[in-house]
């Protein structure tokens, strides 16, 4: 009776916890909804203002360029910080010094102090990032591409609804001061969601170890005890690193910087560089094609990017039945939503009525939406969950290059054909699916690589 008892005592438990934490993962979902919201209330209008205050086109592409290089510079050691000092704090830095970062863009009234106020969001605006690491802390390895879906999928909810309450404000008297200030305000009510989180470790270890239990019927007991272990080991660890002193937190920074571009893992980020900059190339100069080879007003452009945004939410709800439907195999979801962006640019470079151009933009949302995720998840499942941080941080400085690249490639190929962008990321990716057959047997194999600081 009294076993009984205790296996009643140790189910409750494990139930509770389990609650706790699905609020906590229901809770970063609304923590992803509002900061795109708040970001996307604000950067469509940014340029505008920043003409308004008399600057011309090259200093305002020179400040766009200046965030997005500190993007570049930022991602891997903000990510790598949040290993060292902990989600939680890394989290709410980052929440905190974007807020005043906006707070300042709504106080600009001088291209000078425009370009003061990009420099904290240039270097903090990691909430995205930290917030899909702490995903990967709280779920097992089978469900997190299905987390991670939902969550980019209320992301961009946020992104779709966004421009609409930023249009309406800017219609008002200092309209973009208004919207920048109330996007300071969102992000404090975000710094002030994610204190109120149940931070707890014991309860996040809880949680993996009843999702490995459930997920893993070979994992023996003993390896669930290992990943509890672990779990909670970590927690304390970054806890206690959170007191060390700031030269200390930067050579561990640099120490595991240095373990990522040392370890096996080149492939997979070559293959986020190729998929991202194809990607870019076929959105870098939509309008101007579809002006150009069928007459049709950047209006019809707005709305089919708009349409494509929606099913990509819808995409991202679709997660869960399309990795059981692959029995969770990321490496065979990678490679085959690979080959159908491939195949769907290549038919909107050749299309010759706008029906065409719609087909593939349909599907096209659902391919690079699943893609974008698996890519993440593979990274994660390859270079293992103790540098997810870091490794998250890496991956976004390899979009930042692709950010950089695009624009430079997509402006040489418009010079031989409206399609040369386009037809330039079909290239892109056939050399993405090309490395993956290459290395099929790592990405199948699911075994970590170890880092030369391990």
């Amino acid at each position: 009776m009294e076993e009984e008892d205790e296996d009643g005592g140790r189910g409750a438990s494990e139930s509770t916890a389990a609650a706790m934490s699905d609020r906590f993962v229901r809770c970063l979902y609304a923590v992803g909804f509002l900061d795109l919201f708040g970001v996307s209330m604000v950067v469509p209008l940014m340029n505008l203002h920043i003409k308004s205050l008399g600057a011309s086109h090259t200093v305002a592409g020179i400040i766009g360029s200046l965030y997005g290089i500190m993007q570049l510079f930022s991602s891997t050691f903000v990510g790598c910080w949040s290993d060292i000092v902990g989600r939680q704090y890394s989290l709410l830095a980052c929440i905190l010094l974007s807020a005043l970062g906006y707070f300042l863009l709504g106080a600009s009234t001088t291209v000078f102090l425009f370009a003061i106020s990009r420099v904290p969001v240039g270097i903090f605006k990691h909430t995205l990032s930290i917030s899909k690491a702490l995903l990967s802390d709280l779920v097992s390895e089978r469900d997190r591409p299905l987390v991670m879906g939902r969550f980019n999928a209320a992301s961009s909810v946020g992104f779709i609804l966004g421009p609409v309450v930023g249009g309406y404000l800017t219609e008002l008297k200092d309209g973009f001061y208004q919207t920048s200030f109330l996007c300071a305000f969102i992000f404090l009510l975000n710094a002030g969601l994610v204190w109120m989180l149940p931070w707890s470790e014991e309860n996040i270890g809880s949680r993996e170890f009843q999702q490995v239990k459930k997920g893993t019927d070979s994992f023996s007991a003993e390896a669930n005890h290992d990943l509890h272990f672990k779990s909670t080991t970590n927690g304390a660890m970054a806890s206690d690193s959170l007191f060390q002193s700031p030269w200390v937190q930067f050579t561990t920074v640099l120490k595991r910087i240095k373990g990522i571009a040392c370890s096996d893992l080149w492939d997979i980020f070559l293959v986020r560089l190729l998929m991202s900059v194809t990607i870019l190339l076929y959105y870098s100069n939509f309008s101007l094609a579809l002006e150009e080879r069928f007459g049709l007003k950047p209006l019809f452009a707005g709305y089919l990017m708009s349409y494509s945004s929606a099913l990509g939410v819808l995409a991202g709800c679709l997660l869960g039945p399309i990795t059981r439907l692959y029995q969770h195999n990321t490496y065979r979801i990678l490679l085959h939503s690979s080959t159908l962006t491939c195949t769907l640019i290549l038919l909107y470079a050749s299309a010759r009525s706008i029906w065409m151009v719609i087909l593939s933009s349909t599907f096209l949302a659902f391919s690079t939406t699943i893609g974008r995720t698996c890519i993440i998840d593979l990274e994660l499942t390859i270079g293992g969950n103790e540098a997810s941080g870091t490794l998250l941080g890496v991956g976004q400085s390899v979009t930042s290059v692709g950010r950089i690249l695009a624009p430079l490639l997509s402006g040489i190929a418009q010079e031989f054909s409206p399609c040369g962008p386009p037809s330039l990321g079909v290239g892109l990716a056939l050399a993405a699916i090309l490395i993956m057959n290459a290395n099929k047997q790592k990405y199948r194999s699911h075994g970590n690589v170890k880092l030369k600081n391990q």
